[in-house]
């Protein structure tokens, strides 16, 4: 009797760990998995790495500016003999991206570039920002923008001040050549 519930918890416990370990794949699983993968780039920076004009930052940006510790990026460079391959990795990227968890900031294009911004957490704290971008001649770009406290709505007012900052070429120069 002793024995057959030790093997009916034995094979509850089993059963519990292989139900939560799970096989989706999760954008983090994606960058671990495509770090070294042909054609792709990945590079951590911490904020305090990248140095930026904040003179001109409102209150909000500021704010933002110092919740967020490092970004993570990932990036595909398409070319014209693969671009098979590019679709395919352009849509697992999208199907991680719509999961439910990953909640709509914002999303534009121009001129056949699209940004797409998501995030995790809820309205009033993000664990984890998303921006995504992608052009068909280039390719695509992933960054992973993670912090303590981040509010989403103050993370659009900041990625607003990144675009018209001047960020120093030199501190994303190997982002830039991979691309060109």
């Amino acid at each position: 009797m002793q024995r057959t519930i030790t093997n009916i918890i034995c094979t509850l416990f089993a059963t519990v760990i292989l139900i939560s370990c799970g096989d989706g794949v999760s954008l983090q699983r994606y960058y671990v998995d495509h770090q070294e993968a042909k054609n792709f780039i990945s590079q951590d920076f911490p904020l305090s790495m990248i140095e930026i004009d904040k003179s001109n930052f409102t209150p909000e940006q500021e704010e933002a500016y110092s919740s967020v510790n490092k970004l993570n990026f990932l990036g595909y460079k398409a070319n014209a003999t693969d671009a098979e391959t590019y679709q395919t990795e352009l849509t697992k990227v999208k199907t991680i991206l719509s999961d439910s968890k990953y909640n709509d900031l914002m999303e534009f294009s121009d001129k056949g570039n699209k940004i797409l911004v998501k995030y995790i957490g809820d309205d009033d704290e993000a664990d984890e920002v998303i921006v995504f971008g992608s052009a068909k001649e280039m390719g695509f770009g992933i960054v992973r923008i993670l912090g303590n406290d981040m509010n989403p709505e103050k993370m659009i007012t900041l990625i607003d001040a990144f675009q018209k900052a001047n960020v120093e070429e030199s501190q994303v120069q190997d982002i830039m050549n991979f691309f060109k």
